[in-house]
């Protein structure tokens, strides 16, 4: 989905596949916001963008994009990988946005390889922002007693020293244990005193959930009371893994970076909720 200045640009398609693009121009300076779908949309940034410089004098363009995609492909081990989000990032330096803007960049290289992005805009304000709101919508709704029983939980040893930093309360942290061949997770002892605790886990990115149906199953054996989730970008997935079918998490929370509700999911949508 891209916007301008919240409205959303049409996107279609002729018979041969290839685009067909309409927006409703602006008088004042150009903020797009590209809200992921699919990688496809990089290419009609590309001609929107073009097609401003070429119709407005001297225009100050800047991208909202709240989700990086291919930060997971931030390193590579061997000759055969192909460093993805290096050439996605000259990909949109030659752009030449004056400012980019995300939420929460997964990986600090993608903040590397990106061209203008302001250090102020980079996520972490709107995080703190959004889990204030997330623990206000708590107690109003649920009648739990936050802020007093809360504890915030990060999954694992990476996540807690991105958040830790950033929330001053009291927290605990997962330390997981995987079968280091395949990857898997296996479990995941908690470092911290949780029983009693109502828990809101905090995060950046969700696929199917493993890491967070791992760590609610282990609150919960440790003497936890309601949980809670918070990821920034939730992918489709979730909907595939146990987080919803196991019914340890009482509410997830996230953004709409990359997350649409689907129709197909009735119930498991009444546990889901977009900041």
């Amino acid at each position: 989905m891209i916007k301008i200045y919240d409205v959303e640009i049409i996107q279609g398609t002729f018979p041969d596949g290839t685009p067909l693009l309409r927006y409703e121009p602006v008088d004042e300076d150009y903020i797009i916001e590209w809200n992921y779908d699919s990688e496809n949309e990089l290419i009609n940034i590309y001609y929107l963008v073009n097609h401003i410089r070429l119709n407005v004098t001297n225009p100050v363009i800047d991208l909202f994009m709240p989700y990086i995609p291919n930060a997971r492909m931030d390193r590579v081990k061997s000759d055969n990988e192909i460093f993805t989000l290096k050439y996605f990032c000259d990909f949109i330096n030659y752009m030449n946005f004056n400012n980019i803007m995300v939420k929460n960049a997964h990986s600090y290289v993608s903040l590397a390889l990106l061209n203008n992005v302001s250090l102020d805009d980079i996520g972490l304000i709107n995080d703190i922002n959004y889990v204030e709101s997330i623990i206000e919508n708590i107690k109003v709704r649920e009648k739990v007693m936050f802020p007093k029983s809360l504890l915030y939980f990060y999954p694992d040893e990476g996540a807690m020293k991105r958040y830790s930093e950033m929330f001053t309360k009291e927290y605990a942290f997962g330390m997981k244990k995987r079968d280091w061949e395949t990857g898997k997770i296996l479990g995941l002892d908690i470092i911290g005193d949780v029983k009693d605790k109502d828990i809101l886990i905090i995060d950046d990115i969700c696929s199917k959930g493993g890491t967070f149906y791992y760590s609610a199953k282990a609150l919960k054996e440790a003497g936890a009371k309601n949980i809670y989730l918070y990821i920034t970008h939730c992918e489709h997935s979730i909907y595939e893994g146990e987080i919803f079918k196991s019914g340890l998490i009482n509410k997830v929370f996230t953004t709409d970076s990359i997350f649409r509700l689907d129709d197909k999911y009735e119930e498991e949508n009444k546990k889901i909720e977009i900041i």
